[in-house]
């Protein structure tokens, strides 16, 4: 399993290695020595599903402390372009915001360490991602951000129509959230 930086501190881009041979493939998504030894030591609780057409956009969601959420994303079918908000006011990453595409080809993972908000566009005709959290949903802690903030700058490609829900299009500004870290 490779593991690669992306200049926001604990977000990791995991690559996990691929058995393929002429009936498929096989691969191990998550191990929790493996992920221990590349410094993930989040004890994963609940596990997350959905599926979504294409121009569908999740996000951003967050949950505050002391209910706040690692997670681990991947794409079982389709592709996403996943996107991450730095919540944390300590780090110079705060209020900068990373992307990367995820899809079922590629197998990459995304780790999202506590303190991010997290949500994705879908770019194919649909997409399934699954998502581990290391604590448990709860409501009273749910926050968001406007995906469409124009102080992200966020690029959502040649999308001719998004589809959100009526909770992600009322989202309030980045400047408008209520953070507990």
């Amino acid at each position: 399993m490779n593991v690669a930086k992306t200049g926001f501190e604990d977000l990791l881009i995991i690559e996990p290695e691929v058995f393929g041979d002429e009936r498929g493939y096989f691969i191990e998504s998550y191990n929790y020595k493996t992920f221990s030894k590349m410094g993930i030591t989040a004890q994963f609780v609940q596990d997350n599903q959905s599926k979504s057409k294409k121009g569908v956009l999740r996000g951003l969601h967050y949950q505050n402390a002391p209910y706040a959420q690692s997670k681990l994303v991947r794409v079982l079918a389709g592709s996403i372009m996943d996107f991450v908000l730095d919540l944390r006011r300590d780090k110079s990453t705060f209020g900068k915001v990373s992307s990367l595409e995820i899809t079922s080809e590629n197998k990459k993972q995304l780790f999202v360490p506590k303190g991010f908000a997290h949500g994705f566009l879908v770019l194919s005709d649909f997409a399934e991602v699954l998502y581990k959290t290391d604590e448990f949903y709860n409501k009273e802690a749910e926050g968001g951000v406007n995906f469409l903030d124009p102080s992200f700058e966020i690029n959502l490609g040649d999308m001719e129509v998004l589809l959100l829900s009526e909770k992600d299009k009322n989202l309030p500004l980045f400047n408008k959230v209520k953070l507990n870290f």
